[in-house]
């Protein structure tokens, strides 16, 4: 414990708690669009229970750092190109997320989602086991970077604990968010897919910085964002010509 006494180690604590939390973004959306699946009353428990396996898995791989440190070790060779564990992970899950996305996109355009809904009852262990899934690989990039910014694994663990007790305060308020407002939903879609094809280049060693990732994804909302408040504005002064030529 001696770190508590160094004030180095309480800024890495403080850096690190913000970046799990900006890494955590695209696991909220994904949750947040999954359990809107679910019944309203079992929505908040998928959201909780869903944030609890990430917080799981992440402690897990960092007290097996041993494990996580082998997923960089070439298994195999295709075409001269070494294949790790990791490689493999990120792949397996891109292609996941690319594909859970683009149906979702599909049923909102097809309008086939609320028939979905209604004619057949989604399982909500179904839904915590693709939560699971994507767990895994977000949480695989979460704990390699907070392996590369901090040497104490009880930082680590306290870091990743703030960060998601954050999360489940923020996941209901975001998913409420995305749910009323369609073309936040369509966004944040479209940042899972974003984000699919970048795992799948990052298993294909093609390296691409989260700052422009993030970045585009920041300027997306604030543009959405604007549009928002000018329909509301449109809405609102629509409301007394309406209101005129009832009367």
């Amino acid at each position: 414990m001696e770190w508590i006494a160094d004030p180095q180690a309480w800024i890495a604590l403080a850096t690190l708690t913000a970046l799990e939390v900006v890494l955590g973004i695209d696991n909220i959306i994904f949750i947040s669009i999954l359990v809107s699946r679910l019944p309203l009353q079992q929505r908040d428990k998928a959201r909780i229970a869903g944030l609890s396996l990430a917080m799981g898995m992440r402690i897990a791989l960092l007290l097996s750092l041993a494990w996580v440190m082998g997923l960089t070790t070439p298994l195999f060779s295709i075409l001269g190109e070494e294949i790790t564990g990791r490689e493999i992970i990120l792949i397996g899950g891109g292609l996941f997320l690319l594909a859970k996305s683009t149906i979702e996109i599909h049923n909102s355009l097809e309008g086939t989602e609320e028939h979905t809904q209604s004619s057949q009852a989604v399982s909500f262990g179904v839904i915590l086991a693709q939560i699971a899934v994507l767990d895994i690989v977000f949480s695989l990039d979460s704990v390699i970077t907070a392996i590369g910014m901090v040497s104490q694994i009880p930082v680590m663990v306290i870091a990743i604990v703030i960060a998601i007790l954050i999360m489940m305060v923020a996941s209901k308020s975001i998913g409420e968010f995305v749910d009323t407002h369609p073309t936040i939903k369509m966004l944040a879609l479209s940042f899972l897919v974003l984000i699919g094809v970048t795992l799948i280049a990052e298993g294909f060693e093609l390296h691409i910085p989260k700052g422009y990732i993030y970045f585009s994804m920041a300027f997306s909302v604030a543009v959405e964002m604007l549009n928002l408040r000018r329909r509301k504005k449109q809405q609102a002064a629509r409301s007394p010509i309406k209101l005129y030529r009832r009367l």
